[in-house]
């Protein structure tokens, strides 16, 4: 009996999902644990795997957005009737057609039609490519027309893009038609994380009523505290990761910023869940390190490395990325020394952490160089009062100035 391959809600927040590449045919076999496709979401490219046996009859969408539960494909056995499934459907799995094309210009109506109907012939002569090496392809103006690629079924991958580069800056090498086409300004559709980021965080800074705690921190015995590790450790401590440890401390002992708010309930975690916001090729992602009060300085600097390198690469679990309670921005390796975060909802604060600097400074009543940061609280004040802020980041403050508290 043939099955309608739906859609899957693969996060809390997601809306739709984009099918960027098909690594099946119309015709081809399939079985429970192969891959179908890479599907786009808020948060990750996601692999769709299969859980039935059959052959692909039909693939609805061959590239673009489908709403959750709109149909994908179709998988039964072959010759099987599937018309009764699409007819029952609707409209439900035709993609946006504002979003179903990667090219700086919208296809018309007769081409989107065309593209359609013709896929099943058009499938084995498409372009193979990981989501990243179309991405580098686009930034560098490079064509993957004449690629020859080296992964898996000659698919393209990043390392082929970069070779293709350094080939095309030897002197005496012409530039493609297509990059001189991108030397002036480039049009390129907006991902689904980019119009997730965009869309969540616009509803947090206009929903939520932001309002911003600073401090600046002495961190010189931090500094110390950290030399000394890292001369003992086989790990090499992070700033960022006595700052996470010292967070989830503090967190500990102020309650009160580690909650949630509903418009009808306020949810106050015991659990202390910090996500660490992490830069990403088009995007921005925040894994989660899980109960970070209860891990040494080691484990959640090996933790936080994984995760980092794993979101970079775009292999995070979902799981890996929500539950946070609260969430850690860092710009200090940018040489920022100071800027506000909006808040990362379902939290109701997010702490922005800027560089180190060596500043003059008094101390004991004289004149000193200390190595000074500045953080700043951003706080949603439906849930979160100044007093109860100001508390935390005191306290938090006092840990890091005296950071031999975060082994006791």
């Amino acid at each position: 009996m043939a099955v309608a391959i739906k859609m899957p809600r693969l996060s809390d927040t997601m809306q739709e999902g984009f099918i960027k590449t098909w690594n099946k045919n119309v015709g081809d076999p399939v079985k429970p644990g192969d891959i179908l496709a890479e599907v786009e979401t808020d948060k990750a490219t996601m692999d769709l795997e299969a859980y039935q046996e059959g052959i692909l009859l039909h693939i609805a969408v061959k590239e673009g957005a489908v709403p959750v539960d709109g149909i994908i494909a179709i998988i039964g056995q072959k010759g099987e009737s599937f018309e009764n499934l699409l007819n029952g459907a609707g409209t439900e799995g035709i993609p946006n057609q504002s979003a179903n094309s990667k090219q700086n210009t919208l296809p018309n109506p007769a081409e989107t039609v065309s593209k359609t109907e013709s896929a099943p012939e058009r499938m084995d002569t498409r372009i193979k490519a990981s989501p990243l090496a179309k991405s580098l392809a686009k930034e560098k103006g490079l064509s993957l027309e004449n690629v020859s690629g080296s992964g898996e079924q000659g698919r393209i991958v990043k390392k082929d893009i970069e070779n293709l580069a350094s080939q095309s800056s030897m002197p005496g090498l012409k530039p493609s038609l297509n990059y001189l086409q991108q030397i002036g300004d480039r049009e390129v559709l907006n991902s689904q994380m980019r119009k997730t980021i965009a869309r969540r965080l616009s509803e947090s800074k206009f929903s939520a009523p932001h309002f911003y705690l600073t401090t600046e921190v002495d961190m010189d015995a931090c500094v110390e505290a950290r030399n000394q590790l890292n001369a003992v450790s086989p790990q090499k401590i992070s700033f960022n990761d006595l700052i996470v440890k010292a967070c989830s401390i503090a967190l500990r002992t102020n309650l009160g910023v580690n909650v949630s708010w509903t418009n009808d309930k306020m949810i106050y975690h015991n659990d202390i869940h910090i996500g660490i916001a992490v830069a990403i090729e088009d995007g921005l992602v925040v894994p989660v390190v899980r109960h970070a009060d209860q891990k040494t300085l080691t484990a959640i600097k090996e933790e936080i490395q994984d995760k980092a390198l794993r979101a970079k690469e775009r292999k995070l679990n979902l799981d890996e990325m929500q539950g946070n309670t609260f969430t850690i921005s860092n710009l200090g390796m940018f040489d920022i020394e100071h800027f506000t975060a909006i808040i990362n909802p379902p939290d109701a604060c997010i702490l922005a952490i800027g560089s180190i600097h060596k500043k003059p400074a008094v101390k004991n009543d004289s004149l000193v160089i200390s190595n000074r940061m500045h953080m700043t609280l951003s706080c949603d004040h439906r849930a979160v009062d100044g007093a109860t802020g100001a508390k935390f980041l005191q306290n938090l403050k006092l840990i890091l100035e005296n950071p031999i508290s975060m082994l006791l």
